[in-house]
């Protein structure tokens, strides 16, 4: 499924920045971190026209790309020149290109391609290059030979009741894992090519040995229009003669329980597992034959007596049938595999890394509480499962495994926020010594777990293992304050344990829901953390997989049972929010040409239902800002800003694909909807000569929040409306009085009309509603509810209470955006255009880091004293503003010597009375100055007022292609 990458990853950071721009025995223009469909040489896509990019590092000031060049052909050795090339851009000159999309013949199926890429500095120097590869996938569907296959469950025609120790505690209804195999006969060292797939999850070996690595494979769409597949080499796993292929089938989210729909609690696709594979042969002769899924395949049930994500995972040895995965194994006594079927409209690769064992966490203690049950605490809240070595364990005997977030009073398992889920792993022994139970098709939210059945375990027998998707970490933030470090650690972890297959709220309880808002509004932060390209182009299609046929985005993608299907302010936004955000992260066009149709559907039925502009009525169930400790504020406040500022982006995606008419069309719409929303929801109060007073209908932080992001204010109102919410967030607290929608604007508004004191304050603060309360509590994961759990009143209601919970986290953006000041101007993609602004407050140190798709971007700054240090790393073919803090504009130094007005690289833009802002060239710099006075609100704005819009690229690029699979990896740091 995925390969080592072959991209020219730079081993060492580029060198402190100098005088003089570069040193003897630096690094010169180069690229690496190849990528096709945002991937790292993926095994198996089916995107006809794959997007091939590439980054770009140097030792070198100003050392940009003004040329690039792909060639693209089935074996290496033609890219040298004196080969066949499928393909060949030729020169090209773009000094901002990070990627282009395939344009050459149809690409072959199960077919490996190599390709590289040439970059050109400015002069004669020779351009340099690296190399990757990728490989097709099935490119037709019509191409399939396999049929669907499962265990046929035959009537049971006599019951007698069972005996003690024969269920393990409650099986829920749900069967026994069915097991498949089948043998056949093949060469050693053959090419091999294994495609796979399972209406629930798989896991398959081929002579006893995994295949992969991908857990809950393969992974959650909607089965009514999607069925994911992967595709793996097997080639080394083949034996000379006799070879078996193997795989085990759980009900997953295809016919497991899901969601919280009480009527409708799990089968929302089907009612049994079923697995589908080809193994495409290739020997030294030439010759292919195929195996493929049928009815000559055996099956059985095995030790799995039921797998379920809520409800946990039971095995059951006394059903071991060893060395069934192996040759030689009589299964004459199996039944032939039951063909459901042998439809493969649906099947499509996929797009994005698959969900991995990432890290194993060591117990932190463990504690006993009877003679045979221990509590476990690994001292972190995560997504996984537990790995439990057991010396022995007689036959009925039962190792029971519970797992909960927290403890109660008593330090027992608090399971209640769990509401039906069970999340219990049971293991049945059958005499046998030196058993490792580890589950295969469950996943749990835990921090701590309950260990009944055995003596007291050796904290050497327990492991935690984390499960997630397997984006490739991409960002780093440091500071000088532990606990703010540690609330940026919270949020990591509450990223990594909700992006699994698609991303959840959370990941304890009967719900685990790809729930639109939170998503939007912890992307930017995400985007910043991992490389979630391939990740959002495969949940982009749940969302448009869960419109509704008059055109409306749904509260949840994967779209299911017992949520509406109508999504509400907000939460249906998100069908426009986050292809906008990916493009502008990105500089991947594909990211707007495909979701542009429905955006403008979206908008176009709000519009239809609400001709007045103030969105009122197809509202869904109108979630509100969820969550909001505070007065709540008025809904239709919050959904007319909603439609404004979707109907906004719309435009500017619209403008970013060159479709003028509709940017033209919907930029009309948001300039309506913004009058309509001032008429309505703003009242202004002029008394003398002095600035007017504004209040926006609710007069709760939130609805200033929506005003002052969106843009939604008449000009003359904006400052007034800025220090109205500075008012409110202060008699607070300062405290924020804002739920999930209002919490992802309030650090990055107040700083931007010119409160980064206020934004510091709320970073600060301890007490309810706040990040700290949580951390000072024991917290390791970011919390659903400011006030989940209180001294006073113990537990909020625990229907509702989750204690891993990303969307309350989405400061993570300013930590990297304003502590450490890395950003991007408001019009940039793809980090063209860096601005880097640090907002100290009382900090004395601050750093942050972003593998961008240009390039690494790094930011440090610390303050000793009256100095102030800030080092800056510019990727190849950006610029940066740099915002120098000082009131003394001749104590700046760069290098060690003042900027000089004849420096290429370093301009001198704008002076202010708090920083000198220069723009400089890519590289590395070393900014230091006397700083100014240690925090405080700074009275008046800086020269440049920055307003959170975002705006498109000055860059113009047309559609390109679509994404697709490869093997994920921590990003290398040139």
């Amino acid at each position: 499924m995925s390969g080592s990458s072959a991209a020219d990853v730079p081993s060492s950071r580029p060198a402190e920045g100098t005088a003089s721009g570069h040193r003897s025995g630096d690094r010169t223009l180069r690229p690496y971190g190849l990528r096709c469909e945002h991937r790292t040489t993926p095994l198996g896509i089916d995107e006809p026209a794959p997007r091939l990019s590439w980054r770009l590092a140097s030792d070198r000031r100003g050392d940009d790309p003004v040329a690039y060049r792909v060639r693209v052909a089935e074996h290496p050795e033609d890219l040298d020149g004196c080969g066949r090339l499928l393909w060949d851009t030729g020169r090209v000159t773009d000094p901002y290109a990070t990627g282009v999309g395939f344009a050459g013949p149809a690409l072959l199926s199960r077919t490996r391609y190599h390709w590289r890429v040439s970059v050109w500095p400015a002069g004669t120097a020779a351009p340099a290059e690296a190399t990757s590869w990728f490989e097709t996938a099935v490119t037709d569907t019509r191409a399939w030979r396999a049929s669907w296959i499962t265990h046929d469950r035959q009537p049971v025609e006599v019951m007698d009741a069972p005996t003690e120790g024969e269920f393990a505690l409650d099986d829920h209804g749900l069967a026994p894992c069915p097991v498949l195999r089948r043998a056949f006969t093949a060469s050693a060292g053959a090419h091999a090519r294994l495609h796979v797939s399972a209406r629930g999850l798989y896991e398959v070996r081929l002579n006893g040995v995994r295949v992969g690595d991908a857990e809950l494979a393969p992974g959650w769409t909607d089965y009514h229009h999607r069925v994911q597949y992967q595709t793996y080499d097997v080639g080394e796993l083949l034996r000379e003669g006799e070879n078996v292929l193997s795989a085990t089938v759980a009900d997953g989210w295809w016919s497991g329980f899901v969601g919280f729909e009480p009527r409708r609690a799990g089968a929302h696709y089907g009612t049994i597992p079923q697995f589908l594979a080809e193994l495409h042969l290739t020997g030294p002769d030439g010759r292919s034959t195929a195996l493929v899924t049928d009815g000559t395949w055996r099956s059985s049930t095995g030790v799995i007596r039921h797998a379920d994500l809520l409800m946990g995972e039971c095995h059951d040895l006394r059903h071991a049938a060893d060395g069934w995965e192996l040759p030689g194994f009589d299964d004459s006594g199996w039944s032939p595999a039951l063909v459901t079927d042998a439809d493969h409209r649906l099947l499509v690769a996929s797009v994005d890394e698959p969900v991995r064992a990432t890290a194993e966490l060591r117990p932190r203690s463990v504690t006993r509480i009877s003679p045979d049950t221990h509590i476990v605490d690994f001292g972190q809240n995560l997504a996984g499962r537990v790995r439990l070595r057991v010396g022995e364990l007689a036959a009925g005997a039962r190792v029971v495994i519970r797992h909960a977030e927290v403890l109660d009073d008593s330090e027992r398992l608090y399971t209640a926020n769990l509401r039906t889920a069970a999340a219990t792993d049971v293991l049945i022994g059958d005499g046998r010594a030196h058993i490792v139970f580890e589950p295969r098709f469950t996943y749990h939210g835990f921090r701590y777990v309950e260990i009944s059945g055995i003596p007291e375990p050796a904290e050497s027998d327990v492991v935690a293992v984390a499960l997630h998707s397997d984006t490739p970490w991409a960002g780093a933030f440091d500071c000088s304050d532990a606990e703010l470090r540690r609330i940026y650690d919270c949020v990591a972890w509450g990223q990594r344990s909700n992006f699994v297959s698609v991303p959840t709220d959370c990941p304890q309880r009967d719900e685990r829901l790809g729930w639109l808002a939170d998503a939007q509004v912890f992307l930017p932060t995400a985007a910043l953390n991992a490389d979630v390209a391939a990740f959002f182009t495969k949940w982009l299609r749940d969302i448009d997989d869960a419109r509704t046929p008059d055109g409306g985005f749904s509260n949840v993608a994967p779209r299911l049972v017992g949520v509406s299907d109508e999504g509400a302010p907000g939460w249906g936004d998100a069908g426009v929010i986050i292809p906008w955000h990916l493009y502008r992260c990105y500089d991947d066009p594909r990211f707007l040409a495909r979701a542009l149709e429905g955006m403008c559907a979206w908008i176009d039925l709000i519009h239809r239902h609400n001709p007045d502009l103030v969105w009122r009525r197809r509202v869904g169930p109108h979630f509100s800002d969820w969550l909001a400790p505070g007065t709540p504020t008025p809904r239709d406040v919050v959904a007319t800003a909603c439609f404004a500022h979707s109907a906004r982006l719309t435009a500017k995606a619209a403008d970013a694909l060159g479709r003028k008419d509709v940017g033209d069309r919907y930029h009309r719409l948001a300039d309506d909807i913004r009058s309509t929303f001032a008429e309505r929801f703003v009242a202004v109060e002029r008394a003398g000569v002095g600035p007017p007073a504004v209040r926006i209908a609710g007069d709760t932080q939130t609805g200033y929040l929506l005003a002052l992001a969106y843009e939604l204010l008449p000009e003359d109102l904006v400052d007034a409306a800025a220090d109205r919410l500075a008012a409110l967030v202060g008699a607070a607290g300062p405290a924020l009085m804002t739920g999930f929608l209002g919490v992802a604007l309030a650090a990055p508004v107040l700083d931007a009309h010119g409160r980064a004191d206020l934004a510091h304050a709320l970073l600060n603060r301890a007490e309810v509603p706040s990040w700290r309360f949580p951390l000072r509590h024991g917290a390791t994961t970011i919390w659903e509810r400011w006030d989940g759990w209180t001294p006073g009143a113990g537990f909020r209601a625990p229907s509702m209470n989750s204690f891993n919970h990303y969307a309350l986290g989405s400061i993570g953006e300013w930590l990297y955006r304003g502590v450490a000041g890395l950003d991007q101007a408001p019009d940039s993609a793809g980090y063209r255009q860096l601005r880097i602004r640090p907002r100290p407050g009382s900090l004395h140190r601050a750093s942050a880091r972003h593998e961008s798709v240009r390039g690494t971007v790094e930011v440090s700054w610390e303050r000793q004293g009256d100095r102030f240090t800030l080092c800056v790393l510019v990727p190849p073919g950006a610029t940066a503003d740099v915002y120098v803090p000082t009131t003394d504009m001749r104590s700046i130094r760069e290098s060690g010597v003042p900027p000089r007005d004849d420096d290429p690289h370093i301009t001198r833009i704008a002076t202010a009375f708090d920083h000198v802002l220069h723009r400089v060239s890519s590289g590395a710099y070393r900014f230091t100055a006397t700083c100014p006075p240690a925090d405080g609100h700074t009275g008046t704005p800086p020269v440049i007022r920055v307003r959170p819009s975002l705006a498109p690229s000055r860059r113009t690029s047309g559609p390109a292609a679509n994404p697709s699979p490869a093997r994920s990896h921590e990003e290398g740091t040139p």
